[in-house]
């Protein structure tokens, strides 16, 4: 899987880290990130479905790494 980097402001950060962990919907940020990115996709998909622009032709429903939305992949936290 490639790696990404990217600059996050700190209150955002401390934000995703109050789902992370123990306590937390993800098991770490990767998944925490991969997860969101997924759902903004989703939603942006759906937004170009309803004005006619979203392209249907591909094999696997427009999901960038062919797997399912609903399940995270396993990464460690970087």
């Amino acid at each position: 899987m490639p790696k990404i980097s990217v600059e996050i402001p700190g209150e955002l950060l401390d934000d995703l880290d109050e789902h992370v962990g123990d306590d937390g919907k993800f098991v770490n940020r990767s998944d925490a990130v991969r997860a969101s990115i997924r759902k903004t996709l989703d939603r942006l998909d759906e937004i170009d479905a309803r004005h006619g622009r979203l392209d249907t032709g591909g094999v696997d429903g427009g999901n960038i790494d062919g797997g399912d939305a609903d399940h995270g992949d396993e990464a460690s936290d970087e």
